[in-house]
């Protein structure tokens, strides 16, 4: 009769939405820690050959390539059709 009562007190219990959301944060959690921290994750060494170019102007020019730098800008620039656009207010600045 008791145990009746308590298996069907801990069904009602585990379908709470606080319960579900306690096991899914958990099994997330599991999942980030395993995906993270694994075998799999740990740095790799390069082989010389990749590792001696540090940038791709280096990798192109052990190629053979030239590397040029690129063109400026017309200082006559065409008008642009269309409507004048108003300035940005938080230009993204690199």
């Amino acid at each position: 009769m008791t145990i009746a009562r308590f298996a069907s007190s801990i069904s009602a219990a585990l379908r709470h939405p606080g319960v579900i959301a306690l096991i899914v944060a958990g099994v997330t959690i599991a999942a980030m820690l395993i995906v993270d921290h694994g075998p799999w994750s740990r740095a790799k060494t390069q082989p010389a050959h990749v590792a001696m170019y540090a940038t791709t102007g280096d990798a192109a020019r052990a190629a053979g390539a030239t590397v040029l730098p690129t063109k400026p800008k017309s200082p006559i620039e065409p008008v642009r059709p269309g409507p004048k656009t108003s300035p940005t207010v938080n230009p993204v600045t690199p």
